[in-house]
This record gives structure tokens, C-alpha cells and sequence, in this order.
């Protein structure tokens, strides 16, 4: 600030407080007695006293004054006074000084008038500031307009138009300059400009209609504009006005978010093909954080904003919306935009009298497939062949005129049929995008026990080009009216419809009005689930997901005592990034553990079925709630490195907007509770560093050695005993069924130097006879040595069973093994 003089400061002070307390004479003839240069020292002064929080009649008074005079203003003193309210250096807090923004401008712009040299760009974003101010007067607004002395670029768009307080503004700018600049464009965007609510009103809706109409390529701006968004990286933006002239991480800044609202809803009424994808695309960008990550909303108004346009479309639109919807549901993990997710399917189905399941059901594309989940297309002498495995996968291969089948496109094909080629891929990628989607939509009913009509069963499920190619390798049930008995069995197509084949080639009809649900080992009992496991062995039938090879968790007799908690997974030190991303996955929401989160303790939560999601039919809803604590923080004080788990409790409770209230372990249904603890199994079982078979080399982390033996080498869990059972069942058919044998915790595996036991749950390794630990990292994606490839009837998260199939025939031909850190860890302690 300019150097005051002697006393000055002193004397503004006294003779405020003398007109505020009415002992002495008016500040204003004290001014008027000052010399021009000490004129300008005491105006810079209560401008700063302003800001400062000095803010009452005394001082507004005299700032008024000072800028109504002819003084003789510096350049410097000029950008002292902007660079106060705009710029980096800004010091003014719009929540507080909102009602005194304009005061504090004036003399800012006296100065500049005065000065005549001062620095424009401050100017320019004082001037962008000004709406969010609550700034209306249309002579300030001229006179920055004036003072910002720059001509309108290419799109003849004024600065609050896409605005320069992030990095989407320019570059939209850039981009389109051309289609900005067309007739009508400036009014539809200003329009837009004022729709800054969750939904628009008919009003609204039908002027922005009109607007696209006579904007000239209107359709073609609105679609440019959000597509920009729906590609904008994340970078530094302008924070909101109320929170004043600072940058936060974001997508929009406050003026842009407010525009692509409004763009949002402009959408809603322009019927092209373009229109839900990009829709879909901007609620996608802005309700997921870095990299797409779930767990962060990068803008959640504009997240929010696009999940209700998607729940506005009727018709092809609408159906196009749901699949949308129901993909954004996968993907994103911010509790409010979920919730708005949720609304938005209970909204479409209640307009179509159905069933959110129901409607998801509906959305799904076939892709160009056909009933057999496959797509050909001709291409010359050859022929595309896009097809879904029986576990849900996406596989494009092209078939030769003689029969011969490439996984790539020839030279022919790629020279002569360029084009058709394209749309194949894009094809395929397409589906690789959807049949995840899927397969976790089918696991979802299997957990929450839906049922279906026949004909919805057939229709939507195992005659569906998509959803049928995985529904046809799960077990089914049907009853005649949705109670006892039910009959399991495999779909199968018979000249007389479906029918449900069971394990001893008996076939049970689908009749017309039968009711269908997926089989669950939970209402099995031991034999039939042991049949169905030998069955599907015996057929080399690798399901989508684990169904017949399901873990099932009863409760324990402490668990009956306990009643309100579990603790059969508590006491665990898992890595907790991995165990994070995991229960993201499955659906788990909830807080980071660390010093800018929930601290030491968090709670991860999830619905069981998720509200308004799935059917149920007792109208009552189930959650689990597991309890972790930090174990270990990161260096750098961020988040947590290591956590620890304990109790696992549930809650219910009646309709979707009712009170969550706790429950018994006794009171929840078998079906929710096996669910609940198997996703925690599946927690331990990957994330805990007892199945880090480096663990102990690191040095540095010995505080947990104890945890990590006991788990590493300890008894098996619900997961691993599984993995013994089907071990068993494989191993004989195997070239090293002579070499191996099972234990209770262990499968032992006899090589030329050594014998090892690796243990069924971690997959460590001991080796004989002084269970010495012999660290071996495999690749997971292939079992077996010099190339042999097995079937798997499952695969976990994690592939446990594959990495100790692929140890197994390691060790068991050990005498081969030339990895130096192997062989090194052979010779010691023999």
C-alpha cells in the first residue's frame, strides 16, 4: 500500500470514531481539508478498511466521496485498487462483503479513468466477477466495458459467456469460434446462463425451444458445448463467488456450470441421436473424479443436473436414458449423485407402470446380435464373427473362405472394407463396455432373489442376444406360482420351449405361467450344492460369476451370542488403497481414512439390495456396515496406508424412505447376511497383507510380522475351503496329479529339489522339512508351466485359484526354474 503521511493514518482513525460516536466533526470535512496527494493516501486507506471488515456508514460514506472526485490518480495507486479485487493477489471475501462489492469498485475505477495507464486484465476480470457479485448497475458495467478497452474475439460472445475463470471457457472459444458466432447464439446462451436450478421449469424449457429454433445451427452449439465437457480434463478453476477469489480443483467454474445447466436442459428437447450419449457423457465427467476414479464428484451440480435430464426423455430417448442411468450407476460412488440416480429411475418407471429392475431390463441393447449372442458380417471372402463367451466375454475373429479362423483382421479386409471394419470394433467395444454392466446387474438379482414372469424371463434374459449369452450358463429355478417346490436346473432349448435340466438329465418345463429366480446355494442343501459343483465340472461350464461355487455363511454360535455385530472378520490389516477400490467396486460407500477424512475410524456401507433398484418383495431393506480403523498412515500424512477391520453390523428398515434402524444377526435373512460376509471375505482375502508374499522382505514394516504368519500359514476360510473342494476335483486330471496331494490347509507339492506346501488361502509357500518361506510373484494369467493351459470352473478377484494352480506345476518341475530369485531361495537352509 502507498506510504501514508506522517500522522495521517492517526487523524482518518480519530475522526471516524468522532462522526460515529457524534463528539466531533463530519470525516468528510477532513477530507476536504487534505491536499490532493493526501486526498488519494486516505482513500486507498478506506478502501482497505472496507475489506478489512470495516464496512459501516462512515466509511461507504467516504469511498462514495472519493470516487466522485477528479483526483490525480497513479497507474500504480490504479492497480492497487483493482489488484485489491480481482486477480491473483485479490483480497476481497464475497460472503462477507457482498453488499459492499459496488463501493469498493468505484474508487477502483475513478482511479483507472484517472490514471489512464493501468492494467486491463484486471479490469476484464473485475468485470467477469461482476454478475456473481450481485452487481445490476448497467453505468458500472459501461464504464468496465469502457475501461477494459478489448474488442470481442471471433465468437462476439461478451466475456461472461463462457468465461475465462477455467479452462474450459477458452478453449470452447477456440473451438467453435465459427458456430459461436452465428445468429441468435449470444440470446440462447444468455438464457441459458439463467437456469441455475436442479430442474427446469416448462417455462423455461419452451423459451430455450424457441431460442434453438431461431439461433442459427443451435442444436449443433448445444452439442459442441457439452461434448467440450464431457472431455474436459480437471484443472485449477475459480472458486464459487461465496467462496470468494480462489482456485479449486474442478471441471467449470461458476459461471460455466451455470451455462451448461442450462445447455443440460436446452438438450432435453432436441430430439438427434447425439443427444443421451452426451448427456450421459457430461454426468459421467463430472460425477466421477481423477481418471474417472467413483469415489470423488469432480462438479456435483452439473453431475446432478444431467442425471435429472436423463430422467426427462420418453420414447427410443428414454430407453437410450435408462441404459445411461444404469451405467452411470455402476461407475459413480458420490452419495448425493447416487441418490439422484435413483430418483431418476423410480421416476422413468413409475411413469411406465414398472419396476426400476424392470425398466433396466428393457434398456438393454442387442448390439446387432443375434439369439445366439452372435454377430456376422460379411467382409468379402471373409467374415467378422462377433460373439460373448458363456463368461462374458467379448471376442471379435474373422473367419476365412476356407473355414479358418484369425483373430485379427486380414490385410484384404482392412484395405477393401475400411468403414465396415470401423463399425465392427466400434461394435465390440461397445459390448466390452456393456457386458461388465451386466454380469454385475445378474450377480445383483442372484443376491437380492428376484423373481421374473416367464415371458419377462424369456424375453429379457435367456432369449436376449446380450444378457441371454450369460443367463443360459447359470443355474435357474422355476415354480408354478412363485412358491414351493422350486426345480433347478440349466436352461436348455427343446422343440417345446425351455425347460430347466437338472443334474440328472431330468427336464422341467418353463411353462407360461411359471415364475424364475437364479439358484443361490444359500437355500440348498450340502448335496445338491455338491452335486451341482461336480456337474458343472464334469461339463468344463465356467460360469460368468461364482454361483454354484458360491460361499455360503451361516451363523456362528458366537455370532448368536454377540447378536448385534459380527467380529469373524475383524482384527485383519488389509492395504487399504486396495481394499478401498475394492469395496468401491462392490458397491461399499463410505469415507477415506486420514487426516482430511473420517480421522482414525470409518464406516463402509452398503445397501443389500440397493434401494429402488431391485425388486423385493416384502418391502423391506437391508444394509451392512463395516467398521475399519487406521493401522498406519502415510508419510506424508495423507491417507492411510494400512487399516484394521472389526465389526461387521446390519440394519433395516420398511419402505425406501423409512428410518434405518439396527437388527439382530439373527433377524437377517440368510441370503443378505451370506452376501454381506462374503463380500468381506473377499475384502480379507485380497487385501490383507498376509497374502503378500513379499511382505516380509520389505524391512521397514515389522510391527504386523505377527498378523502376517497367522494368516499367511493359518486356518482357511469360507473362500479357501471352497478352493480345496475344486482343487481336489481338478489336480487328478492334471500331468502332476502324481506329484500332489491336499492337506487340510495346505496343497503339497513334491519337486525334484524340494517339497512345498502352499497354503490354500494366502497362497505362501513353506517348503520342507524346516517350512522354511520361499517368496515366489506369479503371472496370473497363465496356469500351469511350458504352456499347459487348465479349466477353472471359477475365477475370484484376485485369481487365488489360478496363482496357486501356477505355483503348483512351478514346484513341482522346480529343477527347471532359472528366475535367480527363486533358485536363490531353493539353495538356502537346505
Amino acid at each position: 500500500m502507498t506510504a501514508m503521511t506522517d500522522g495521517l493514518e492517526t487523524r482518518l482513525y480519530e475522526a471516524g470514531w468522532q462522526e460515529r460516536t457524534g463528539e466531533g466533526r463530519p470525516v468528510r470535512e477532513l477530507l476536504e481539508s487534505l491536499e490532493e496527494p493526501e486526498q488519494r493516501q486516505a482513500a486507498l486507506w478506506f478502501h482497505q478498511n472496507v475489506i478489512d471488515g470495516g464496512a459501516d456508514e462512515v466509511n461507504r460514506e467516504a469511498l462514495g466521496w472519493m470516487a466522485s472526485r477528479q483526483l490525480d490518480w497513479t497507474a500504480q495507486q490504479a492497480d492497487e485498487l483493482l489488484g485489491r479485487l480481482a486477480g491473483k493477489d485479490a483480497q476481497v471475501d464475497l460472503p462477507t462483503l457482498l453488499g459492499e462489492f459496488v463501493p469498493l469498485v468505484g474508487p477502483a475505477l475513478a482511479a483507472a479513468r484517472a490514471a489512464g495507464a493501468y492494467d486491463r486484465g484486471l479490469v476484464r476480470s473485475l468485470r467477469r466477477w461482476m454478475p456473481f457479485a450481485g452487481v445490476r448497475s448497467e453505468t458500472m458495467r459501461e464504464q468496465l466495458d469502457e475501461l477494459a478497452g478489448t474488442e470481442p474475439d471471433a465468437t462476439g460472445l461478451s466475456d461472461e459467456l463462457l468465461d475465462a475463470f477455467d479452462d474450459y471457457g477458452p478453449a470452447m472459444r477456440a473451438a467453435h469460434g465459427a458456430l459461436l458466432a452465428a445468429p441468435g447464439v449470444n440470446d440462447l446462451l444468455w438464457h441459458c446462463m439463467g437456469q441455475d436450478k436442479l430442474r427446469a421449469t416448462k417455462r423455461w424449457r419452451k423459451e430455450a425451444a424457441a431460442l434453438l429454433d431461431r439461433a442459427e445451427g443451435g442444436p449443433g452449439v448445444v452439442r459442441a458445448l457439452l461434448e467440450g465437457m464431457a472431455g474436459q480434463r480437471e484443472h485449477s478453476v475459480a472458486a464459487p463467488a461465496w467462496v470468494g477469489p480462489y482456485t479449486v480443483r474442478g471441471i467449470a467454474a461458476e459461471g460455466n456450470t451455470r451455462l451448461l445447466r442450462g445447455l443440460l436442459w436446452a438438450a432435453a428437447d432436441v430430439e438427434a441421436d447425439w443427444v443421451v450419449p452426451a448427456v450421459g457423457a457430461v454426468a459421467l465427467n463430472s460425477g466421477t473424479g481423477t481418471g474417472g476414479s467413483g469415489g470423488d464428484c469432480r462438479s456435483g451440480r452439473l453431475a446432478t443436473t444431467a442425471v435429472a435430464v436423463l430422467s426427462a426423455f420418453g420414447g427410443t430417448q428414454g430407453e437410450q436414458a435408462v441404459d445411461r442411468l444404469g451405467r452411470l450407476q455402476r461407475k459413480i460412488r458420490n452419495r448425493t449423485v447416487l441418490k439422484g440416480i435413483t430418483a431418476s429411475l423410480q421416476a422413468v418407471a413409475e411413469r411406465g407402470g414398472i419396476t426400476p429392475s424392470m425398466l433396466r431390463e428393457r434398456a438393454v441393447p442387442s448390439v446387432g446380435l443375434d439369439a445366439r449372442g452372435i454377430r456376422e458380417e460379411p467382409l468379402g471372402d471373409y467374415t467378422a464373427v462377433l460373439s460373448i463367451t458363456a463368461f462374458a466375454t467379448a471376442t471379435l475373429s474373422f473367419r476365412g473362405p476356407q473355414g479358418r479362423v484369425l483373430k485379427s483382421a486380414p490385410k484384404a479386409v482392412r484395405e477393401e472394407f475400411g468403414e465396415q471394419l470401423t463399425q465392427v470394433r466400434a461394435a465390440l467395444k461397445q459390448l466390452r463396455a456393456l457386458l461388465p454392466v451386466e454380469r454385475a446387474r445378474l450377480e445383483e438379482h442372484l443376491m437380492a432373489g428376484t423373481q421374473w414372469a416367464s415371458g419377462d424371463w424369456k424375453r429379457y434374459y435367456i432369449d436376449h442376444p446380450v444378457t441371454g449369452a450369460m443367463a443360459r450358463g447359470l443355474l435357474w429355478e422355476t415354480s408354478a406360482d412363485g412358491g414351493e417346490p422350486w426345480i433347478a436346473g440349466l436352461p436348455e432349448r427343446t422343440a417345446g420351449g425351455w425347460v430347466l435340466v437338472g443334474a440328472d438329465g431330468t427336464a422341467a418345463p418353463v411353462t407360461d405361467s411359471a415364475v424364475l429366480r437364479l439358484w443361490h446355494p444359500v437355500r440348498a442343501d450340502a448335496d445338491e450344492i455338491r452335486i451341482w459343483r461336480e456337474e458343472l465340472a464334469e461339463r468344463e461350464l465356467r460360469q460368468p460369476f461364482k454361483q454354484a461355487f458360491r460361499e455360503v455363511y451361516p451363523l456362528t454360535p458366537a455370532e448368536e451370542e454377540t447378536r448385534a455385530y459380527s467380529n469373524r472378520f475383524a482384527g485383519h490389516i488389509l492395504r487399504y488403497n486396495q481394499a478401498k477400490a475394492l469395496m468401491v467396486e462392490r458397491g461399499w460407500l463410505g469415507n477415506h481414512l486420514g487426516y482430511f477424512s473420517d480421522g482414525y475410524a470409518a464406516e463402509m456401507v452398503r445397501e443389500l439390495p440397493r434401494a429402488g433398484q431391485l425388486n423385493t418383495s416384502d418391502g423391506v431393506f437391508w444394509r451392512a456396515r463395516f467398521h475399519l480403523e487406521l493401522a498406519e498412515q502415510r508419510s506424508d500424512g495423507g491417507t492411510a496406508s494400512l487399516c484394521s477391520t472389526d465389526q461387521l453390523r446390519f440394519e433395516r428398515r420398511h419402505g425406501a424412505r423409512g428410518p434405518w434402524e439396527r437388527a439382530d444377526l439373527t433377524a437377517v435373512p440368510p441370503l443378505v447376511l451370506t452376501e454381506a460376509m462374503r463380500d468381506a471375505d473377499l475384502f480379507v482375502g485380497v487385501a490383507s497383507i498376509g497374502a503378500d508374499p513379499q511382505w516380509r522382505d520389505r524391512g521397514e514394516e515389522r510391527a504386523y510380522d505377527g498378523y502376517w504368519e497367522g494368516w499367511a500359514f493359518g486356518e482357511l476360510g469360507e473362500s479357501a475351503r471352497i478352493r480345496r473342494e475344486s482343487l481336489a476335483r481338478l489336480l487328478p486330471r492334471t500331468r502332476i496329479a502324481d506329484r500332489v496331494e491336499l492337506t487340510d490347509r495346505f496343497l503339497r507339492v513334491r519337486g525334484e529339489l524340494r517339497t512345498y506346501k502352499i497354503h490354500l488361502g494366502s497362497g505362501n509357500i513353506l517348503m520342507e522339512p524346516n517350512d522354511a518361506y520361499l517368496c515366489i510373484v506369479v503371472d496370473r494369467s497363465a496356469v500351469g508351466g511350458s504352456g499347459e493351459r487348465l479349466f477353472l470352473p471359477f475365477e475370484e478377484d484376485g485369481g487365488q485359484l489360478s496363482v496357486i494352480m501356477s505355483k503348483a506345476f512351478l514346484l513341482a518341475d522346480d529343477e527347471r526354474i532359472t528366475d535367480r530369485t527363486i533358485t536363490a531361495q531353493l539353495r538356502r537352509d537346505r
